[in-house]
């Protein structure tokens, strides 16, 4: 449980700009052989966001912070990244593509969603460029390390029928088995298992908007509200990720020995190393997409013709 919530911690750092961080397998100005240190101070810092990255189709997160460790992330500032296998060649690009951008917060914050396959498993480096106007382009360099594979349930496999807490289960109180100051009940009447054993297509997040260590459970919770208004079709999920407890009527969590939170057997069915996160479930019950932080608008109109497909 340690390096779950050593992750969720720098991950919280990166999100609400009180500092520099990323992951602990990753560097911001890589020391690896070939790559050297930049001649000068880069005036952003680009952060990579994602928790674990393994070999073939990845979702990495980055954004970048100013001299004040704020985030200067933006819709008209442009992610241009290119990576190398710092183990094979540190001096030729393996893949290149844009980010995308997209509020994590509306108007506030943001962070850019760069999709691409990475072959091989080691050290890699990512060479990232961005420019707005009137601000020079800028290039900056970080290493990170890939991994053969995940614990997270990926793209292409089965779903865990998880019996996931509904309103049946506690009589209606919703309070039981949320967080959420004002929670959607439809997000708490069906669970993944049945989901699944009725061929229904869902969306499943796993946010906790008392509790989240980035700061983000709560906006991304919203945003899928709306987005379910929108899509009726589509059976919506949220399943808060650490054990509670009810304390005079309040939910509170069931910490460790060493006062960490402690993850449900759901989200260890699941894999997952950070919070929030969402996964899109077609009807045949395999995972078809699977967002760390937040689901884009973009990112949900791809989605969806896959998930009713066959309707």
């Amino acid at each position: 449980m340690t390096p779950r919530r050593l992750t969720l911690l720098l991950l919280a750092l990166a999100l609400v700009s009180i500092g520099c961080a990323s992951s602990p397998a990753t560097s911001a100005v890589p020391s690896d052989a070939g790559w050297g240190q930049p001649s000068t101070k880069p005036v952003l810092l680009p952060v990579l966001v994602s928790s674990a990255i393994a070999t073939g189709p990845s979702r990495l997160l980055f954004l970048y912070l100013d001299s004040g460790n704020k985030v200067a992330s933006a819709p008209d500032r442009t992610l241009k990244a290119s990576f190398y296998d710092l183990d094979k060649d540190p001096t030729k690009p393996v893949v290149a593509a844009d980010g995308k951008f997209m509020w994590t917060i509306e108007g506030e914050r943001g962070m850019y969603a760069v999709n691409v396959a990475l072959p091989a498993a080691g050290r890699w480096g990512a060479e990232l460029t961005t420019e707005a106007p009137g601000s020079p382009a800028e290039t900056t360099r970080l290493s990170f390390d890939v991994r053969e594979s995940t614990s997270t349930v990926a793209v292409g496999q089965k779903a865990p029928a998880s019996k996931t807490p509904t309103l049946a289960d506690v009589g209606g109180d919703v309070a039981k088995i949320s967080t959420d100051q004002h929670p959607d009940p439809d997000f708490y009447r069906t669970s993944v298992a049945d989901a699944i054993a009725a061929h229904k297509p869902f969306v499943l997040i796993f946010a906790t908007p008392k509790f989240c260590a980035s700061a983000q459970c709560g906006p991304t919770l919203e945003h899928l509200k709306a987005i379910k208004a929108a899509h009726p079709e589509i059976t919506f999920i949220n399943v808060e990720p650490y054990q509670l407890k009810d304390v005079d009527g309040q939910l509170q969590p069931v910490m460790s020995a060493d006062n960490a939170f402690q993850p449900t057997d759901v989200t260890n069915e699941w894999g997952l190393t950070s919070e929030p996160w969402i996964f899109a479930v077609d009807r045949d019950g395999t995972v078809r997409g699977s967002y760390e932080i937040l689901m884009s608008d973009a990112e949900l109109d791809a989605i969806l013709p896959v998930l009713t497909a066959g309707a």
